[in-house]
């Protein structure tokens, strides 16, 4: 490189950061790190912006939703917004548990569950996300077992926390969960200390040992893992994938801390400011190692090479109904996003609605868009089904967005003139693209929580903090 092309200095000052110097023509990385780190930090302020406007959603005065539509496949999805101790890293719709309202919901997430059965709806997945699902496990498995009577359904996934990898919970999950998600994040003691979860949750070591005797137990046991915590050391890093894959669990999701608005205050409180810089060397770490045991199923999940997976319901599924508040459905081209209020929902199932308090239909080229962020993060693309679904090449509706592809060189050789695969050293582009998603819809589930009533408000305290 003889000369420096002018770049804005916001992007010189980020290449600095992350170890890019320019010294009589050399760099400290090679061009095709250069390329990465740029397209990288291009990539994320588009989709930030985008994803916000997309985003825009319209308040709704619908009963419930529209009804199915004949040989679409569909995922269930059931949010459970309780947990015994709140994360300050966390933007879910999640609250303080109390057993009293907790029960209350799981009988309300069971009405409308039936709502969606009177609509005409078959399921062959349902998941079961959160919160801590498994908060009530009677209640849980009630509602599993009249799913299973409702609809077609033939997997079963469901998160839970560490302290709940138990002998009598997993009895009872045993031939209704097939897939049980389980929230570690971190086997290091000092960073489970900054995240208030050690208390909660255990030692580094105890929660290893309850992840080794769950394992086969049921069919399918996933580790949720998160790298790039402020305090997080590349050997800190390397020493939670070669946890994880002592554990013996079948699948592990290594995500990048997200932050936002709403939980700043507290995350930076408990673990300190994130820094975007070292997140590109931390994902090719976890790349690298864990592709020794596992193979990578999408852009930052992971299933051993024995054995097949359930994936992400928003990846395997494009459409799904979500019930319980909180929760979001994609139908037809248009978000539906249920209250956050926990009385609204109360008040909305038990007068025969559906917990739906928000809209937005999507137009076609952002339909066409959310196709392509969704299969390329399960790291291919079918081109042969996008032109079939919209009547386009993706070539040419999508013609922006596939040069940018091209030239970051996102694309594998292997691709074929039908199936484009993503390139095994440009999956961090597909990560980007999912976290400034997350992001946006985080930003969604703060507007919402802001216009809870105070008393609501006072159950997501997390850090003598109320979360707003």
């Amino acid at each position: 490189m003889k000369s420096i092309p002018v770049i804005d200095k916001s992007i010189l000052d980020q290449l600095y950061k992350s170890g890019i110097h320019f010294r009589g023509g050399q760099t400290k990385k090679s061009f095709s790190d250069l390329k990465l780190i740029i397209g990288t930090e291009l990539l994320a302020s588009v989709l930030r912006n985008v994803t916000r406007k997309y985003l825009d959603l319209k308040p709704a005065d619908i009963d419930k939703l529209p009804g199915p539509r004949a040989g679409r496949k569909y995922v269930l999805y059931a949010h459970v917004p309780f947990c015994e101790s709140l994360c300050p890293y966390c933007s879910f719709n999640r609250f303080l548990y109390q057993e009293d309202r907790a029960r209350t919901y799981f009988r309300n997430l069971r009405k409308e569950m039936r709502i969606v059965a009177d609509l005409g709806y078959q399921f062959e997945s349902l998941y079961f996300g959160g919160g801590t699902p498994t908060i009530l496990v009677d209640e849980l498995v009630e509602t599993i077992d009249l799913a299973k009577q409702l609809f077609g359904i033939k997997e079963v996934s469901c998160e839970t926390n560490p302290n709940h990898l138990t002998p009598a919970i997993l009895n009872k999950l045993k031939g209704r969960v097939d897939r049980l998600s389980v929230g570690v994040q971190s086997f290091d003691n000092t960073l489970l200390k900054q995240m208030s979860r050690m208390s909660k949750f255990g030692t580094g070591e105890e929660v290893l040992q309850r992840l080794k005797d769950a394992v086969g137990i049921l069919p399918s046991i996933n580790v949720d893992m998160i790298f790039n915590f402020p305090s997080q050391t590349e050997e800190i890093l390397r020493e939670d994938i070669r946890k994880t894959i002592e554990s013996g669990a079948n699948q592990v999701t290594f995500y990048p801390l997200m932050s936002s608005p709403s939980v700043s205050f507290a995350m930076d409180k408990a673990i300190g400011k994130v820094d975007y810089s070292r997140e590109p060397d931390f994902y090719r770490i976890v790349n690298e190692e864990l592709g020794q045991v596992y193979r990578p199923m999408s852009a930052w999940t992971y299933a051993r090479k024995d054995i097949s997976m359930i994936d992400e319901y928003i990846v395997a599924y494009e459409e799904y109904v979500g019930i319980g508040s909180g929760s979001f459905s994609y139908l037809d081209g248009s978000l539906y996003v249920n209250t956050f209020s926990l009385s609204d929902y109360d008040r909305m199932v038990n007068s025969g609605r559906m917990g739906i308090a928000a809209t937005r239909k999507f137009a076609k080229r952002q339909q066409m868009q959310y196709r392509f962020m969704m299969e390329l993060f399960d790291l291919k693309l079918n081109k042969q089904q996008f032109k079939q679904d919209f009547n386009q090449a993706v070539e040419h509706s999508l013609w922006v967005e596939m040069l940018f592809m091209r030239l970051m060189g996102a694309f594998s050789k292997t691709s074929t003139k039908d199936l484009l695969r993503i390139s095994p050293d440009r999956g961090y582009l597909m990560v980007v693209m999912m976290r400034e998603f997350f992001a946006g819809v985080n930003i969604l589930r703060e507007q919402a929580r802001q216009a809870l009533a105070p008393n609501e408000r006072l159950m997501c305290l997390v850090n003598d903090k109320v979360i707003s």
